[in-house]
């Protein structure tokens, strides 16, 4: 079983499905609502936990409801709870979500509690850090525990992964020490200042980032699949076709598998192929975390589509 270790964000996930997203000072009705755990960093962690690994969190949630809601769920997939911060002087993170009859989304996110993960804080999960065969990162918390994250990581020669969602500027001298990064079209674009739209551009951008230190850039598309660049031509691995509920949390499966499928020993082109098959399984359902496909889900998709197994 792989070891996937995760420093990142949770939320809890306040969905509205409407018959379209709403204009500017406007109200109108929805017409279902649910309540779930997310995040990037939380789904992440449940796409890989439900992948198989065996997956080290650290996040921190409020004294709260929704923080209590956050470690029963964690609890159910597998993953240890222990290094998970109650915070007793700020409220869990919370998203706000609206998702339309043609299944686009808006999405306001509040950090709360997980956006004040600290230095001492990361310092402490060191040992899970060195025990780990993947780092899995995102930009959804404070950029000292992302930097210290990624220099211990270093120290005990862990590769690290590195979503950067949702973007914010980072220092980009980080990519040096960065194995695995995946953007999608924008945040590649904001990256590289390089507008991506087709698989020319995205080529164009992966070169970038390649040149900035990152020896594996995966940029995700989308419905297309993932374009995936390692210093040579760079080539699509398309996706899959699914009848497609809900697209949000699709990137947090494709990453949350691609940890999972590295930290086995996968190649990255199968991981991908894999991954894909991770992300297409969480859009036919509705939700975030709570969409991310189980084990043998996965298992009989990558059978039906003529795809090697999972460890």
């Amino acid at each position: 079983m792989g070891k996937v270790t995760i420093v990142g964000s949770y939320v809890v996930d306040l969905m509205s499905r409407t018959s379209r997203l709403p204009k500017p000072g406007e109200t109108i009705l929805g017409r279902t609502f649910k309540m779930g755990p997310g995040g990037k960093g939380g789904n992440q962690a449940t796409a890989a936990a439900k992948c198989g690994s065996d997956v080290s969190y650290l996040t921190k949630v409020g004294n709260d409801v929704f923080g209590q809601e956050a470690l029963h769920h964690f609890k159910s997939v597998g993953i240890d709870i222990s290094t998970i911060i109650v915070d007793e002087q700020n409220e869990t993170g919370t998203a706000l979500i609206i998702v339309d009859n043609k299944s686009e989304n808006s999405i306001v996110v509040t950090l709360g509690a997980c956006g004040t993960i600290s230095k001492e804080d990361v310092d402490n999960f060191e040992a899970k850090i060195a025990s780990a065969d993947i780092v899995l990162l995102q930009l959804e918390t404070s950029l000292e525990a992302i930097e210290e994250t990624v220099k211990l990581a270093a120290k005990h020669q862990k590769k690290v992964i590195l979503n950067p969602a949702p973007y914010q500027q980072f220092p980009l001298v980080l990519l040096k020490n960065v194995d695995y990064i995946t953007p999608n079209e924008t945040e590649a674009s904001e990256i590289t200042g390089i507008e991506v739209t087709d698989e020319a551009s995205a080529l164009e951008a992966a070169k970038k980032m390649y040149a900035l230190g990152v020896p594996n850039v995966i940029i995700t598309l989308g419905s297309k699949g993932a374009f995936v660049y390692q210093g040579d031509q760079g080539q699509l691995i398309s996706s899959y076709n699914v009848a497609v509920i809900d697209t949000t949390g699709a990137g947090d499966a494709f990453n949350g598998g691609l940890a999972h499928f590295l930290s086995e020993g996968y190649e990255l082109e199968e991981a991908v192929k894999n991954s894909n098959a991770v992300a297409a399984l969480s859009v036919t359902k509705v939700g975030t975390a709570p969409a991310m496909p189980s084990k043998a889900d996965i298992l009989q998709f990558l059978h039906e589509n003529d795809l090697e197994g999972i460890v």
